[in-house]
């Protein structure tokens, strides 16, 4: 195992002695890290197969492997234009002088990477970095081991070690890794465990992107199609068996709707899913405490007198950590499933008589990572676009607006701070250097003492047409 701290001064060193890379080595690295991942694809899908118990050949290469090359492409068509040197506009007051703004990389990078998504969320953000003309270095999760070793494996085969690398190894690395004096730390994952993060990098004043997540809530409004919306809430609900951050958590429901609602969710599930649990298609739970975590979930809310459906109603095969899709209805709601994150194919249903009611809901909680809102009628989707707060917003659909390499990926409060993906990411992972051209001939003179005649006169006038 590399130790973290030799990693990082080596990195360190190396970036001191060339700090600059130029658009040519960082398209080559970008093609190395392409070319890579295609040649280990088969080895990290049976990886986080094995590492899940079992999960779906399919999912592995939709969401882990297309959505990496995905990024790691975005990221080299344009890289070129987001390197430039841009000019921005200079105020009045400071004219002739020219504004700028340069892009510089920061120098070395830490990821901090989930389970979940166990290659994804470690290559996108190393292609947004490299692209920025950083270093490296990668904590993948002691949950997904499998995948860790082959993603190490990947990178030592095609990169330097003091250009990228990957540690592994368990809580204790990953607290020694989050303590260096990274230029950026991204870290993604629980709540709980960024807070630490943040406090571990704060020591070092480390800039830190935090993507962590929270009850992220669907908003079924009265002029939704109930078709188009239970079928995509299904899929956002039971794909990877529910363990995705921005994943469906509750939906909110007119009141008149439960159980029409609950049925066509519970059919879409079906459909995607003729076999249930035992469809080669439908994931496992990643750990026995994580599913254990869930049963308890469930038996709670059971206990308190909620309604809980299921297309499965009798248990699972032992030894499986499949956990079969389930609906509740109204659960307390002091209850775990709606005080806490549900990562699982657990699909609360609550109640509201009128919007207000659902924004005052949702307004209540901490702004989640994701908020997604069904309906025809543009008033009511702008009703949410205009009065919640949010990560990121998705009308009509769930989960797909993080694969929008486009748009900026991150959280705000409690679930998260900072983004990246596309050009968000290039400059996050870069310092975007301010720097201003004095001319020759300007006159900043005015601005010198003593004040007195003209230049008071000249200063009061400059104030009225700024």
């Amino acid at each position: 195992m590399t130790d973290p701290t030799s990693a990082f001064e080596l990195m360190k060193s190396t970036h001191a002695a060339a700090p600059i890379a130029d658009a040519q080595s960082r398209m080559a690295q970008l093609d190395a890290l392409e070319a890579a991942l295609l040649e280990y694809e088969d080895a990290l899908v049976t990886a986080m197969s094995a590492d899940f118990s079992h999960r779906s050949p399919h999912e592995c290469r939709i969401l882990d492997i297309t959505t990496s090359l995905s990024d790691i492409r975005t990221n080299r068509k344009h890289l070129k234009r987001w390197m430039r040197v841009q000019r921005v506009k200079t105020p009045l007051q400071f004219k002739p002088a020219k504004s700028e703004i340069h892009p510089q990389p920061l120098g070395v990078v830490g990821v901090i990477s989930p389970w979940n998504f166990p290659v994804y969320l470690a290559l996108a953000p190393m292609a947004a970095a490299l692209a920025a003309g950083n270093r490296v270095m990668i904590k993948p999760s002691e949950l997904s081991p499998r995948t860790s070793d082959v993603l190490a494996e990947m990178i030592s085969a095609t990169f330097p070690a003091d250009v990228a690398t990957v540690i592994t190894g368990g809580a204790d690395v990953a607290a020694a890794f989050s303590a260096l004096p990274f230029d950026h730390l991204l870290f993604t994952g629980s709540t709980a465990v960024g807070r630490k993060v943040a406090q571990a990098a704060a020591r070092n004043l480390t800039p830190v992107t935090l993507e962590l997540g929270g009850k992220s809530p669907v908003i079924l409004m009265p002029s939704a199609d109930l078709d188009r919306a239970a079928r995509r809430i299904a899929w956002g609900k039971t794909t990877n068996a529910g363990q995705v951050c921005v994943g469906p958590d509750y939906v909110l429901v007119p009141r008149k709707k439960m159980e029409m609602t609950a049925d066509a969710i519970l059919g879409a599930m079906m459909r995607l899913y003729p076999k249930g649990t035992a469809s080669d298609d439908y994931s496992a739970i990643i750990s026995e405490r994580h599913l254990a975590r869930l049963h308890a979930m469930r038996d709670e809310a059971k206990d308190r007198g909620a309604q809980i459906l299921s297309n499965e109603p009798t248990a699972p095969v032992a030894g499986s950590r499949k956990f079969a899709p389930i609906v509740v209805l109204d659960p307390p709601p002091d209850t775990a499933m709606m005080r806490e994150e549900i990562f699982g194919p657990i699909l609360p249903l609550i109640p509201y008589d009128t919007p207000e009611q659902a924004l005052a809901f949702v307004a209540a909680r901490d702004h989640p990572l994701a908020l997604y809102v069904f309906a025809e009628d543009k008033d009511e989707q702008d009703l949410w676009l205009d009065r919640s707060i949010s990560g990121g917003v998705t009308v009509n659909d769930t989960v797909i607006h993080v694969s929008v390499d486009t748009l900026p990926f991150g959280g705000v409060g409690a679930s998260g701070m900072g983004a990246y993906h596309g050009q968000a990411g290039f400059e996050t992972f870069s310092h975007m250097k301010p720097v201003l051209r004095q001319a020759r001939w300007n006159g900043m003179f005015v601005t010198e003492p003593p004040f007195k005649g003209w230049k008071a006169r000249a200063l009061n006038a400059l104030r009225k047409v700024l």
